[in-house]
């Protein structure tokens, strides 16, 4: 995959510019220093864009939408979030006022993000229209996108006016990726990041991933080597707390041990040039073509240098990411709000932001403030909802190399060295059998099991019901258990019934089986006596006479025989019948017996009918 990833071209085109630009004489460079100098001096910087702490904020990020197309944890609570009526979106005119009052007053650097932008429509043309507010000073159009559904739009944004790409993929593995997202979509993302590092028309293309301990921070390494042959910077952004995204410092890895990992890697690694007021720390490897940073906005904070202010999607301005006050342009300009008036109430929301992290002391503050969720404020591409155990499965995954043996079986077919698993498809997604070329057949399946009952259960299944002997008496503990188990009706008939219900409900309890119209279910519980051998190990039911001999071992068997004639097997029915069964007994018998049963042994017996021929399993498991 990593192959396929890159631009050697505009490598060399970059480096072909560079030796040019080095060859121009002195005098040219000075006079365009001059230029630069004499159009910062006709454009002065409105106070109105310096905040009490003297910074001066000259990048916007505008939210064009709250809609995205995934869905990632981080961005958004489990519970999801209420979109804003489409009224209170900004339209595309009100977009371009807002932007060019914020030019004008000093803004060099524009940033659309979402949500997902590019689901906004119309964005190609309200690129077209910002990048006619380069004549007041408007220096860079940059996008960050998730790249789903990018690619193709590219080579025309970049042609009216973006000139920097962000593109956000947090994980190298497909299968994890749609797991992560509840999206399809990974060969769309790497698809538009080859599309961008081959389009010269971007001044430069970046990788965010959001890093999460346990979760993805082992796959650091190799999104480090995607900048070995690539122009690309990736940058690692630490997990940062969002009403409902359950944050933990405990999730969040510090830039500093990622830097360590990579360290002990790449020993010659050393510090790169930052841009003025750049939020990543970044870093390059000799001979790799890009670089790599750290955006470590929890454990190492950059507040003191920073210059970017934040429009929602519904018109608020931000002034700190991690501050929840607001400040609505958007209903002063509906309220016909001039030009200047609004200057007026954004140099008020600039004056009141706070030194770091909207005035939180500590990070325990910032676990579930009233912050909005990432989605609804405009900050790394939206991906939203995951729940967090998923990410302690593939941890696990991770360490039993479980999830390297399954991209292997999902790659290989039935001649390879694994066996190609039937309920997935070639990316591993769950899939259902395609039977509709198959010729219907006659079908038969049996399936045996065991529930081994304590001697008391064994009597109560095989004695007469109270008041056929008189013998029962209602104050001993045990009858009274007795009497409360008999009361749920005969344990064997019930049980006989729930399996071939539950044989009939076998496509509702497993989700990729076919739903079957079968011709016959046949079902036996048959209690059972057996004298164990010395070697098997006792069972609580179970216990050694003085003489050395083990008392005998009590149990119900329970067989079912499913029939069907069809295009698919009924091994499941037949299994399903039986496990049905086993656990009514468990159930109806819990009140003398819930802490001595036990079920298993169970397995298909026999088969007959279909493309894989009949079989049969001998006493001994053959």
């Amino acid at each position: 995959m990593m192959s396929r990833i890159r631009a050697p071209k505009l490598h060399r085109q970059f480096q072909t510019f560079t030796r040019r630009e080095h060859a121009q004489p002195v005098s040219l460079l000075s006079s365009v220093q001059a230029k630069i100098a004499q159009i910062d001096a006709e454009k002065p910087f409105s106070p109105a864009l310096i905040d009490s702490f003297q910074r001066r904020h000259d990048y916007l990020r505008i939210s064009l939408t709250e809609k995205c197309n995934l869905r990632c944890f981080y961005c958004m609570p489990s519970e999801g979030v209420d979109l804003s009526p489409k009224s209170h979106i900004l339209t595309d005119d009100e977009v371009i006022r807002l932007a060019e009052l914020f030019v004008k007053s000093g803004v060099r650097k524009i940033r659309l993000t979402g949500g997902e932008p590019t689901v906004r429509k119309g964005i190609v043309d309200l690129i077209g229209r910002l990048n006619e507010l380069r004549k007041y000073g408007l220096q860079s159009i940059g996008m960050t996108s998730n790249g789903i559904a990018l690619h193709r739009r590219i080579p025309q944004l970049v042609e009216n006016g973006l000139t920097h790409l962000n593109l956000s993929l947090d994980t190298l593995d497909p299968f994890k990726f749609e797991i992560m997202t509840r999206r399809p979509g990974h060969d769309a993302v790497l698809r538009s990041l080859r599309v961008a590092l081959e389009s010269p028309g971007l001044h430069s293309v970046k990788l965010n991933v959001v890093v999460i301990k346990d979760l993805n921070d082992y796959e650091v390494p190799e999104f480090v080597e995607m900048t070995k042959d690539n122009n690309l910077s990736v940058r690692f952004i630490e997990f940062m707390p969002f009403t409902g995204n359950k944050w933990q410092q405990t999730k969040m890895v510090p830039s500093s041990e990622l830097l360590d990992r990579i360290s002990s890697r790449h020993p010659e690694l050393f510090k790169a040039a930052d841009e003025l007021n750049d939020t990543a720390r970044s870093y390059k490897i000799p001979g790799y073509a890009g670089s790599f940073g750290f955006i470590s906005s929890m454990s190492d904070h950059f507040c003191g240098s920073c210059n970017r202010l934040r429009l929602t999607a519904d018109g608020q301005i931000k002034v700190c990411l991690f501050d929840n006050k607001e400040v609505s342009l958007r209903d002063r300009i509906r309220q016909g709000t001039s030009d200047s008036e609004l200057l007026e109430v954004i140099g008020q929301a600039v004056r009141g932001k706070a030194e770091k992290h909207g005035g939180m002391k500590d990070l325990d503050d910032l676990k579930e403030g009233p912050n909005r969720p990432m989605i609804l404020i405009g900050g790394f591409s939206a991906r939203n909802i995951i729940k967090m155990f998923h990410r302690r499965i593939y941890h696990w995954l991770r360490d039993t190399s479980v999830l390297k043996l399954q991209r292997r079986v999902y790659s290989s077919n039935s001649h390879g060295p694994f066996p190609r698993l039937t309920h997935v498809d070639k990316m591993g997604r769950p899939s259902m059998v395609n039977v509709s070329d198959k010729q219907p057949t006659k079908r038969s399946a049996t399936a045996v099991g065991r529930i081994h009952i304590p001697p008391v259960a064994y009597d109560l299944l095989t004695t007469s019901y109270p008041g056929e002997t008189g013998e029962d008496d209602l104050t001993d503990p045990l009858s009274k258990a007795k009497t409360k188990a008999r009361s749920k009706g005969d344990v064997l008939t019930v049980a006989q019934l729930a399996a071939i219900m539950g044989c009939k409900k076998t496509s509702d309890l497993i989700p990729l089986c076919h739903p079957l119209a079968l011709s016959h279910i046949s079902v036996t519980l048959t209690p059972e006596v057996s004298q164990p051998l010395r070697s098997e190990s006792n069972l609580t039911s179970s216990s050694e006479t003085p003489n050395g001999n083990h008392s005998p071992r009590y149990s119900i068997a329970c067989r079912a025989t499913v029939n069907y004639e069809g295009k698919t097997g009924v091994e499941m029915e037949a299994l399903t019948a039986v496990s049905v069964g086993l656990l009514t007994v468990w159930d109806m018998l819990k009140a003398v017996a819930g802490k001595e049963m036990m079920i298993g042994e169970i397995y298909v017996e026999r088969k007959t009918g279909g493309k894989s021929g009949d079989f049969m399993k001998l006493e001994d498991g053959r």
